[in-house]
């Protein structure tokens, strides 16, 4: 083949190939960024960090499940704490007797944290959806109450998070307004709480002495655990 002849015949092949190149890479980012809810979904609940009340109140939320501490549950069944647990299906489903005492013989009630524990905006609107409703179902079907608040793993949600969480019974998105949880040897910074406070623990091996440190800076402040559904859902 001569040279010009060659010539044109790559420009024809680059010709070809360039738009299905960007045809890919806008694909691609379409992909990456979640797409908005469809038409007819109901409205996004709303987001609370902090419950605007005089009464006082402060609300006490555990996440995740996986750390079965007796000692932990002997404390929330003791003291009558209304304890929001945002458990995952999987902490439970080794171990479900734990969580059917707490709900059977306490205050505390079960509310929604997903299935799998991902960052929800990294997901489009059917996977946040499917994360959401596949809880609520497993939650229902295990303890025959449904959750009406949910939370994001990582706290970190889009204005799909929150219409899904609506699509699959939430009434609330609860983030939180302290983090009093002992992650290894540090110790969490001592707050001044005030009413309305929402505090994010979780079920780790020092569930039992965050609780009494929660508990304690509640009574110095002269507030009482208080159950968050009543506050948030309808």
């Amino acid at each position: 083949m001569s040279r010009p002849r060659l010539y044109r015949t790559l420009r024809g092949v680059l010709a070809a190939l360039v738009p299905v190149a960007l045809f890919g890479a806008l694909a691609g980012s379409a992909q990456a960024v979640p797409a908005a809810p469809a038409a007819g979904w109901p409205d996004p609940v709303p987001v609370v960090s902090h419950v605007e009340t005089t009464d006082p109140v402060v609300f006490i939320t555990i996440d995740d499940g996986w750390f079965h501490d007796p000692a932990a549950a002997k404390l929330l069944l003791d003291r009558r704490v209304p304890a929001s647990l945002f458990v995952l299906p999987g902490a439970y489903s080794y171990d479900s007797g734990y969580f059917h005492t707490l709900l059977d013989h306490g205050r505390s009630r079960v509310e929604n944290h997903t299935i799998n524990h991902p960052d929800l905006t990294t997901l489009d609107v059917a996977g946040q959806r499917a994360e959401l409703c596949g809880a609520r179902d497993q939650h229902l079907a295990e303890f025959g109450d449904g959750p009406r608040l949910m939370r994001p793993p990582y706290g970190v949600y889009n204005e799909a998070t929150r219409t899904a969480a609506r699509a699959c019974g939430a009434e609330g998105l609860v983030t939180w307004t302290h983090d009093l949880t002992t992650w290894g040897s540090v110790t969490p910074p001592t707050p001044t709480l005030k009413a309305g406070d929402i505090i994010l623990l979780h079920f780790t091996e020092t569930l039992e002495q965050d609780l009494k440190r929660t508990l304690d800076l509640a009574e110095q402040a002269g507030l009482k655990p208080a159950p968050l559904r009543e506050y948030v859902a309808d």
